[in-house]
């Protein structure tokens, strides 16, 4: 283990009972997979500030700011450990605005509109797919924030309190 750590954020938009996805192509880490609606690698200048990257990356791969979306929330920070490095991800979860089309474009790839019950098919990166999956079945019935550690049988989530 060299002691590498690699910093992502990513954020899930739905509409209605539909999350946006993206099929990420040419990415260096993340590639031909569907994942979060946008999202990437923290800046210097963002390394302690999650959501300053997280709209960041909106701003530039979906050309959303924050006023485009509702009920923003930091909800899942996870760990992984894989190829000689600590992945450490932020996951972020909105709604797109009534008033805001749908019909985004990207320059990472395709965006499509998924219903809840059809992701649990799609190819996603491995956290990425436990993270959804979660708060899909409970997470986004609460206000919790969870962290999860993986393993090779999927993730381990529990509840983050603050105290």
């Amino acid at each position: 283990m060299t002691g590498k750590l690699r910093n992502m954020t990513a954020i899930y938009l739905f509409k209605g009972d539909k999350v946006l996805l993206l099929f990420r192509q040419g990415g260096r880490v993340v590639n031909n997979v569907w994942t979060g609606s946008a999202g990437g690698h923290f800046e210097t200048f963002e390394l302690n500030d999650a959501k300053a990257c997280v709209l960041r990356e909106m701003k530039e791969e979906l050309g959303l700011c924050e006023s485009d979306i509702q009920n923003f929330s930091f909800r899942y920070v996870t760990l992984r450990r894989t190829n000689g490095e600590i992945r450490q991800n932020y996951y972020f979860f909105a709604n797109l605005n009534e008033n805001i089309s749908d019909d985004l474009v990207s320059s990472e790839g395709e965006l499509k509109w998924f219903s809840v019950q059809e992701i649990s098919d799609l190819e996603m990166p491995y956290t990425a797919k436990y993270v959804l999956s979660h708060y899909c079945k409970a997470g986004r019935f609460t206000d919790k924030l969870y962290a999860g550690v993986t393993n090779e049988n999927g993730v381990d989530f529990i509840e983050l309190p603050e105290y």
